[in-house]
């Protein structure tokens, strides 16, 4: 399935930062950053689930929100970009 997942985080504090840090590099490990806090994820239901418990621990549900948005089959393909926006390849071969 294929995802847009965006957060904001509270970083008026040091713990705010901390979570914003572990916020991304969460994402990082599930999607590629297109923008500050947004990504373009493609994964699985089960990968989403674990997705969505890692972020629910990360942020403080009273101060941070994080918004996940399923596009459509084709919705990664069908993204219209503007000024120093990139369109990134999601279903290219990884190369470690």
């Amino acid at each position: 399935m294929q995802l847009l997942l965006t957060y904001d985080v509270n970083t008026a504090t040091p713990e705010g930062r901390r979570r914003l840090r572990n916020m991304a590099k969460l994402c990082e490990g599930y999607g590629l950053r297109v923008q500050k806090s947004v990504f373009e994820i493609t994964c699985s239901q089960a990968g989403l689930l674990e997705l969505i418990d890692s972020a629910n621990r990360i942020i403080d549900a009273a101060n941070d929100s994080v918004r996940i948005y399923r596009l459509p089959a084709d919705g990664l393909t069908e993204v219209k970009v503007f000024g120093t926006a990139k369109i990134y390849p999601h279903s290219d071969a990884l190369v470690l």
